[in-house]
């Protein structure tokens, strides 16, 4: 069995979260901050070895006084971000052991991961070097100008939409940032990095459960969804401040 190592990327600028208290990631969510949710997921696995959340800068501080006990408690290190995604990824990697073997990057703001979806994309991931969850594109697209007016009806054939977890081995990341490093690139997401040098990546259906929250009306949704889920728990406590009645 391959070691996994998980980054949770939390260093993003929420733009469109519009919430002058929270980023996304640190928002409540039925009673406890998003990001939670995410790392819990995978605390509980056998095959991962290691969870960075990466941060932003001016975050940390903040982030070390309200979490630093659950942090500690769950044995997840931290790490500052950069001035973009790639970069804030590539600092989470620097933190992994010589023993990690595969890296997955999830999303700290896609609280509503099923372990079923895990096990998938973690097993395909560890087959093949590469593999994302995503969804096939259902809705009808449309390609739209500056103006609001259609210019084209977009063909959704063979569209998908990408989501978190995305595996690759630590070999093949690495030397895609080296690449994309030399290359200037600013991708938006670690797939996108990875298919630069030329690596197959496979997808593995995902869910739209497994939404990605970006706005606040998305909390409403993602906290429904989770009440249809199966609970994940750990084997205490996940702050060891307070008991499973407040924070599940």
């Amino acid at each position: 069995m391959p070691n996994f190592g998980v980054i949770l990327a939390a260093a993003g600028q929420s733009s469109r979260f519009d919430d002058p208290n929270y980023k996304k990631p640190f928002a409540p969510l039925a009673g406890r901050p998003v990001w939670l949710h995410s790392a819990e997921k995978f605390t509980d696995r056998a095959d991962v070895k290691q969870i960075v959340v990466v941060v932003a800068p001016q975050d940390r501080e903040a982030f070390v006084e309200k979490f630093g006990a659950s942090l500690a408690f769950m044995g997840i290190t931290l790490a500052e971000g950069g001035s973009h995604r790639a970069e804030s990824v590539r600092r989470g990697l620097e933190k992994f052991s010589a023993d990690i073997d595969m890296v997955a990057i999830h999303d700290a703001a896609r609280p509503c991961i099923a372990p079923v979806w895990i096990d998938r994309v973690f097993e395909v991931g560890a087959e093949t070097g590469a593999a994302i969850l995503a969804i096939p594109v259902v809705g009808t697209l449309k390609r739209v100008s500056a103006d609001k007016l259609i210019t084209e009806t977009v063909d959704r054939t063979g569209l998908w939409e990408a989501q978190t977890p995305q595996v690759f081995s630590r070999d093949v990341l690495t030397r895609a940032y080296a690449a994309a490093a030399a290359a200037g690139q600013q991708p938006t997401d670690e797939a996108q990095l990875v298919e630069a040098i030329g690596q197959q990546v496979t997808v593995v259906r995902g869910s739209p459960i497994n939404l990605k929250i970006t706005s606040r009306e998305d909390l409403r949704l993602a906290e429904q969804m989770l009440k249809a889920m199966p609970a994940a728990r750990l084997a205490g406590p996940s702050h060891p401040f307070a008991d499973d009645g407040m924070w599940r």
